[in-house]
């Protein structure tokens, strides 16, 4: 597996030594041996790649990578071209332009929004191909929370934003007496009744504005 970026590697590399993610790797290069998982080895941290720790305003949590060809690279909710957005995505671009009027984009690359402190992180990092959820209980989810404990011991404040009940359980591990957290429903069609309207882009701006951040451009 990659090494992590220099600014997360202080942080979390102590987590890459433990026991528990000497196996997790191993699991994921039998996984690999024995047919695609996504996305593909250099893309597993693009996530933390892509935001330095120390640059995170907003953590964005989503739960396993995309399980289809072409899908996942790294980044939660996101595609690259041309891959057509996935359904959880059409409603969070649905959402996007209803709260703050930003025209529906014409691909589903959130690249742009992580490269002004979004972290687009997902709970899981790996998935076998055509079958969600297939790397669950294998030791990602403690890497994961101590990536989002790490943002929480941080000095300066940031917005935890959390989509759907997978998400929502990571809520304790968050002070809110320093930090926003913003809950809503997750933008799946199963539960976009709850998350359409609920207008979480202008939310995190307001609260960014709360905590002495600049606000997200969300479009892209």
């Amino acid at each position: 597996m990659k090494a992590l970026p220099p600014t997360w590697d202080a942080v979390l590399g102590a987590q890459l030594r433990e026991p528990y993610f000497r196996s997790l790797a191993a699991f994921v290069a039998e996984a690999r041996r024995a047919g695609p998982v996504f996305p593909p080895e250099d893309e597993v941290f693009a996530a933390f790649r892509l935001t330095p720790y120390d640059r995170v305003k907003v953590l964005l949590l989503g739960q396993d990578p995309y399980h289809d060809d072409g899908q996942a690279h790294g980044l939660c909710f996101s595609v690259k071209p041309p891959t057509a957005p996935p359904p959880s995505l059409r409603n969070v671009f649905r959402e996007l332009q209803s709260d703050l009027g930003v025209p529906v984009p014409p691909h589903g690359d959130l690249t742009a929004w992580a490269g002004q402190g979004v972290l687009l992180l997902n709970s899981i990092l790996t998935v076998a191909a055509h079958r969600p959820a297939s790397h669950r209980n294998q030791g990602w989810e403690t890497f994961t929370d101590a990536a989002i404990s790490a943002l929480n011991a941080r000095p300066r404040p940031l917005v935890f934003c959390l989509w759907g009940a997978w998400a929502k359980k990571k809520a304790p591990l968050v002070d809110r007496t320093r930090h926003v957290v913003i809950e809503g429903a997750h933008p799946s069609p199963l539960s976009a009744k709850g998350f359409l309207g609920s207008r979480p882009f202008s939310r995190i701006n307001e609260a960014l504005a709360s905590l002495g951040h600049g606000p997200v451009d969300w479009r892209l």
